[in-house]
């Protein structure tokens, strides 16, 4: 396994782990509130712990590890996995764009951040296969984001969950993963030199 698979799993565990602590605090201690966000910006971080039942938490369980296996399978660089560490706080900090937003907790905005890394990692450095699937999956995002309609209602009701989601922090979070990944592979990865061939002799 290559050093940015590592660092990704890493920045997975990371996640998982701030997710399952959270699970034992109370809500508004942890959770993203906008009139705090100056005083107390550590929120922007731990609100990925917040999770409001059993089968939200362990939805967004099963999306760290399918976000993580995405990774390791493109085989990302560290730059991504430093990309998606710095979306996570960005996907909140997005969110003040809509001040009206006075609470929200969870992991998908900051999965739709690693799942945008990662295919903007394989369309700037994969392949033409990667780049196609790279496509697909911004194309599956693009879908999914315009379904939501992040512009209009602040929260949306999702029956089957039985709460309310916060579609804007899917945009957010697809925003600065794609954006984090870019910048980040711009000054960090750098073509290797080649080797100089001696020339024959005369």
């Amino acid at each position: 396994m290559n050093c940015g698979a590592r660092a990704w799993i890493a920045v997975s565990a990371a996640l998982a782990t701030v997710a399952l602590a959270g699970w034992f605090a109370p809500r508004e201690a942890i959770d993203w509130q906008p009139a705090l966000a100056a005083r107390e910006p550590w929120r922007a971080l731990s609100a990925v712990g917040v999770h409001y039942g059993a089968s939200h938490l362990g939805g967004n369980l099963a999306g760290v590890a399918l976000a993580g296996l995405f990774g390791v399978v493109a085989r990302v660089t560290p730059p991504v996995a430093w990309a998606w560490l710095a979306a996570w706080p960005l996907t909140q900090l997005g969110l003040l764009a809509r001040p009206e937003l006075a609470h929200y907790g969870g992991l998908s905005g900051v999965l739709h951040a690693g799942v945008a890394a990662v295919a903007t990692f394989m369309i700037l450095t994969g392949t033409r296969a990667q780049r196609a699937v790279a496509a697909a999956v911004f194309a599956g995002l693009f879908l999914k984001l315009w379904g939501e309609a992040p512009w209009a209602a602040t929260l949306r009701l999702d029956p089957a969950r039985g709460f309310a989601v916060a579609p804007l922090a899917h945009a957010t979070g697809a925003l600065a993963g794609s954006v984090c990944s870019a910048v980040a592979l711009a000054l960090f990865t750098r073509q290797r030199p080649r080797r100089s061939v001696p020339a024959p002799d005369a």
